[in-house]
């Protein structure tokens, strides 16, 4: 029998830790031990139930998972080795890994890079890997330290603490924005050279505006993603990965057409398995492991889904690692 989190639809919504039995897995060509997972702002949707995030029902949680492979038909992996999983649509599909065992495609995986335990794998998770992402994107719109400030909303978040930890690594000159300024030493800690208010970003604003950002990584979209275009550097490239603002997205093409802004749309679900192994062995390289720690708060199974109705309130910050 094995512990999960089940998300269940009928007779109404509900999200409970239970014993399955392994035969209800689904049959795929390797099984693993989930040793550490992680609470992503999709598994917040899909455990409070407020986004449309499950598709196939009932549904075990968890889009990320790291642990040992136990057993596998596949001859690229062994008995004992060790594997980080990131989307796919795990979670939304197929049977998650906020669970003590998961049933997983090989072609899914990414060997550990053996720098990182699989416990700081999960402290990076989906979130760190697609920050990795969004710098891999600016790097190649040309961006370079000593060229001005780049802005990281969402900054407490998830994504926001690991690409303000990746950038001030680089070199960058970064400036952390996000509603919760009693976070400003946090931030700092992490890279961030100043910290200013989300609030001079999330209403509507001019189609252009002052030049003001050598590079951008926005997880916010609607109209802070749109003030943050309008206020590029000429040529400056934008990273959206998120839409925790809103998924709306209202501009015009002025700053595209008069100022030459490049916008890279970042997806880490369905991102070739070449751009996922070059982002983890950049993360191996180029990520601060003291950093990441301080980043971390460690809990069990059993308190995922109240620590999952925290960080759709905007209660968490950091990255939340589940122990299995």
């Amino acid at each position: 029998m094995v512990r999960a989190l089940i998300l269940n639809k009928e007779p109404e919504f509900s999200a409970r830790i239970e014993e399955i039995d392994s035969s209800r897995f689904p049959v795929t060509d390797i099984s693993v031990e989930v040793q550490y997972s992680t609470l992503n702002f999709k598994d917040g949707l899909a455990i409070t139930n407020k986004g449309p995030v499950v598709r196939t029902w009932p549904m075990v949680a968890g889009i990320d998972g790291a642990g040992q492979v136990l057993a596998s038909s596949n001859a690229q992996w062994q008995v004992g080795d060790l594997f980080v999983h990131n989307g796919w649509g795990v979670g939304e599909t197929h049977w998650g890994c906020l669970s003590q065992q998961a049933h997983l495609k090989s072609e899914w995986l990414v060997k550990l890079p053996s720098i990182f335990t699989t416990r700081q794998a999960m402290g990076i998770g989906t979130a760190g890997y697609t920050a990795m992402l969004c710098v891999m994107a600016l790097e190649q719109g040309g961006a370079k330290p000593g060229q001005g400030e780049v802005v990281v909303t969402g900054a407490t978040g998830g994504v926001g603490s690991i690409a303000i930890a990746l950038l001030s690594q680089l070199g960058f000159e970064v400036v952390a924005v996000t509603g919760k300024l009693t976070e400003e030493a946090y931030l700092k800690s992490l890279g961030a050279s100043r910290v200013i208010d989300r609030q001079e970003f999330c209403t509507p604003g001019k189609p252009m505006q002052k030049e003001r950002w050598a590079a951008a990584i926005d997880t916010a979209g609607s109209h802070t993603l749109a003030n943050l275009c309008a206020q590029m550097q000429y040529g400056a490239p934008v990273a959206a990965c998120g839409l925790a603002q809103g998924a709306d997205l209202s501009l015009t093409v002025m700053p595209f057409i008069l100022r030459g802004v490049q916008l890279f749309g970042i997806d880490s679900v369905m991102a070739p398995m070449s751009k996922r192994q070059s982002a983890w062995n950049r993360l191996a390289k180029d990520l601060n492991l003291i950093k990441l720690e301080s980043m971390i708060e460690e809990i069990t199974l059993d308190q995922v889904p109240e620590y999952a109705k925290a960080l759709m309130a905007g209660q968490v910050a950091g990255r939340i690692v589940v122990k299995l």
